[in-house]
């Protein structure tokens, strides 16, 4: 009897054996259900989150990070002894990706905890993919675009196109139709020179569609939240797995750990 209540125990819900924690804009919406859509089929890994504030269209930060919130967010998770942490937003590639690397340094120096974001994981899968022509797309400003753009180009990745629907307020990107986002994705997907669209927005539910739209162009569409998550597996020691409903990016297998 004892057996048996264990093994239906395991089978309803097998024990974690590593824990991914994730800090996540307040206003976000997509985050959360991403990543455990993702994780669905690794019951072995416990998703675990806390958010930091961003609310409307203002930043109170427009240049930097905001250290103390993400600091103090990042000592919650860590009481839990996570593997690996994501702070999944997209915020470092506009401002540069310096930003980000310095906020993995101190994650590190204070907690002993590696992490990463949309941005760095999208540096890493573009150059495990030998990709250096992007499009961009996203439900923002056209100046955001801008903005990212030229973050990445001091890595070296040349934006020949992009698309953007001139939203500003957070909780709004959430609320794009995935057919409007699936047509601003073609339009720019198939400009002359890309070789990868980027859909650089964590709170819009891109992800979905990536590899239906990767069989119609021919070419990686990358999604900003599931870099975050593909990347902190990786980090957290699970590495990627093959899921080719989720598109090109969880096929790569790129250096082990850090």
């Amino acid at each position: 009897m004892q057996g048996d209540i264990l093994a239906q125990a395991a089978r309803l819900l097998p024990p974690p054996r590593h824990r991914l924690a994730t800090l996540l804009p307040s206003a976000n919406i997509v985050v959360e259900t991403l990543t455990q859509a993702l994780l669905r089929p690794m019951p072995e890994v416990a998703a675990l989150f806390t958010r930091i504030p961003k609310r409307g269209a203002g930043d109170p930060f427009p240049d930097s990070h905001d250290w103390s919130a993400l600091e103090d967010a990042a000592a919650l998770l860590a009481d839990a002894k996570p593997d690996a942490l994501i702070f999944n937003a997209g915020k470092g590639a506009a401002i540069g990706l310096a930003q980000d690397r310095e906020l993995a340094a101190r994650i590190w120096q204070k907690f002993g905890l590696p992490l990463t974001t949309p941005g760095l994981a999208l540096i890493r899968a573009l150059r495990v993919l030998n990709i250096q022509k992007i499009a961009l797309a996203g439900p923002h400003k056209q100046s955001y675009n801008h903005s990212v753009s030229i973050g990445l180009a001091v890595e070296g990745i040349e934006t020949v196109a992009e698309a953007s629907l001139g939203l500003t307020d957070n909780l709004s990107y959430a609320g794009v139709d995935r057919a409007e986002l699936a047509m601003m994705i073609r339009r720019v997907g198939r400009a002359k020179g890309v070789q990868a669209v980027v859909v650089w927005n964590t709170n819009c539910f891109a992800a979905p569609l990536a590899a239906g739209l990767e069989a119609e162009l021919g070419i990686p569409v990358l999604d900003a939240t599931a870099l975050g998550v593909w990347d902190g597996l990786r980090l957290a020691g699970v590495g990627a797995r093959l899921a080719p409903e989720w598109g090109r990016l969880f096929a790569l297998e790129p250096e082990g750990k850090e």
